[in-house]
């Protein structure tokens, strides 16, 4: 289909882009890879009637180490990240997800802002965010603020941004001795995910001491499993992996749709959560 009629800007700097979104008001939308965004209007299932395209703000593409913190710019995309020799440790988690996601062609224009800020459940980067307790930050008319990304996901397409914010930066704790994780399935390599399972493990002596668990495509949000979490923590063999990765129905109910069954999502999410730490630990 062809989207409903819309203006378009492309700002020169972020001050000139808040500036065209706090005009547009709730009708304007900001515009990065557009892998997200465009889908929809062409369903018109969005109908921006202003377009603020931010893809020439080359001041938000980066991944910086700033000490105890790994800061990635909001136009940063799938494939950089995928390369970044910063993102190591725990955090490399981020660079495993986004040489994941959809194709090559994908990777090359999506960036890691636009994947998060559109809040898709079925998205591979939130999954990642929580598990890694990250942090996003919003650029905003009355300056910025961050969001803890536990925070930044209120339900299926909606965040905490406020309609006249853009998402500059995402920031995660530099996790060092820690092994991670990304396992997914999916009908067709391009296809979003059925289920999802980002893990960041700490191990002391061959045995889990710390683990955290992130749901992709469980429930309108990302989830953490914090039920497996606790009961991985001494797990030391695949019995007890095992064990723990059936704690994943604590989660929630997952929802059912035309991919699968509320049932069969339960069933992957145990068995991914499985391979996964297997992975890690290995």
């Amino acid at each position: 289909m062809i989207p409903a009629a819309f203006e378009y800007e492309r700002p020169s700097s972020l001050d000139e882009a808040l500036a065209l979104l706090a005009d547009g008001g709730d009708d304007a939308r900001p515009l990065a890879g557009g892998h997200s965004l465009l889908p929809l209007m062409r369903l018109r299932l969005a109908r921006p009637t202003l377009l603020v395209d931010i893809g020439g703000l080359n001041d938000l593409r980066y991944v910086r180490d700033e000490g105890d913190q790994i800061a990635i710019g909001a136009l940063c995309t799938h494939h950089a990240l995928s390369h970044a020799p910063e993102l190591s440790g725990g955090c490399g988690l981020i660079a495993e997800v986004a040489g994941q996601i959809g194709d090559p062609q994908v990777r090359h224009r999506g960036t890691i802002g636009g994947s998060v800020a559109h809040a898709d459940p079925a998205s591979d980067l939130p999954a990642a965010l929580l598990a890694l307790d990250a942090e996003v930050v919003a650029q905003g008319p009355g300056g910025s603020r961050s969001i803890a990304a536990a925070d930044f996901f209120v339900g299926p397409l909606m965040s905490a941004l406020e309609p006249s914010e853009i998402l500059t930066e995402v920031r995660v704790a530099k996790r060092e001795g820690c092994a991670s994780g990304y396992q997914k399935f999916q009908r067709r390599a391009q296809d979003w995910a059925i289920v999802g399972v980002a893990a960041v493990v700490e191990s002391d002596g061959g045995s889990i001491s710390n683990a955290a668990i992130g749901l992709t495509n469980m429930s309108g949000t990302p989830l953490r499993a914090t039920a497996v979490e606790e009961a991985l923590a001494g797990a030391a063999d695949e019995g007890a992996i095992a064990e723990a990765a059936k704690k994943v129905s604590e989660a929630g109910t997952p929802f059912a749709d035309a991919n699968a069954s509320a049932e069969f999502r339960l069933h992957l999410a145990e068995v991914l959560i499985r391979r996964v730490i297997a992975d890690a630990m290995s």
